[in-house]
């Protein structure tokens, strides 16, 4: 059963939301696992059922349990954070799929450059008030200029995972 999702200014919550990063490393051994402890965001849905909107994460707050991998991956070598503070995702469209599945379209920003990107998510939770998408998806870094891999360690590409929970936006 499709349920419908309010129109109108959804606003990212980012006490109950979540976007972690999974990496192989190690010549695709060990698997680096990381989270953004900070994401911020809001969306809108309009009448017609497409949706927009803006996901963003500080790079700089990007954290894998490991305080030197941590500032090695804000440096130049990978996130660049002096210089490019901010990954966006842009969202251009949403469209529901059948059930609980949607197709989401836009283009994310990562070291200043921006790349056309689509998955298909879940709708995990909807309501009047509040909904969750979920989503698992693939990226490559090198397409972002990430290309360092000292001794060929690095496999590619990473896998993202959010839980991204909106509530309706106050006038």
């Amino acid at each position: 059963m499709t349920v419908a999702v309010e129109t109108g200014l959804w606003q990212l919550d980012p006490a109950a939301s979540s976007v972690g990063l999974r990496h192989k490393a190690a010549w695709g051994v060990v698997s680096v696992k990381g989270a953004f402890t900070s994401v911020r965001g809001q969306g809108e849905v309009k009448p017609d059922g497409s949706a927009t909107g803006t996901v963003i994460l500080d790079a700089t707050s990007l954290d894998t349990k490991n305080p030197k991998r941590d500032a090695h991956l804000r440096q130049a070598d990978f996130f660049d954070a002096d210089n490019h503070p901010e990954i966006t995702f842009e969202v251009t469209g949403a469209e529901r799929l059948d059930g609980d599945a949607v197709r989401v379209s836009g283009r994310l920003t990562v070291r200043g450059v921006t790349k056309p990107l689509s998955f298909t998510g879940r709708l995990a939770e909807v309501g009047p008030a509040s909904l969750v998408l979920e989503a698992e998806f693939t990226v490559d870094r090198t397409d972002f200029g990430i290309t360092w891999n000292q001794m060929g360690m690095l496999a590619k590409p990473s896998t993202v995972t959010a839980r991204l929970r909106f509530t309706r936006a106050t006038a």
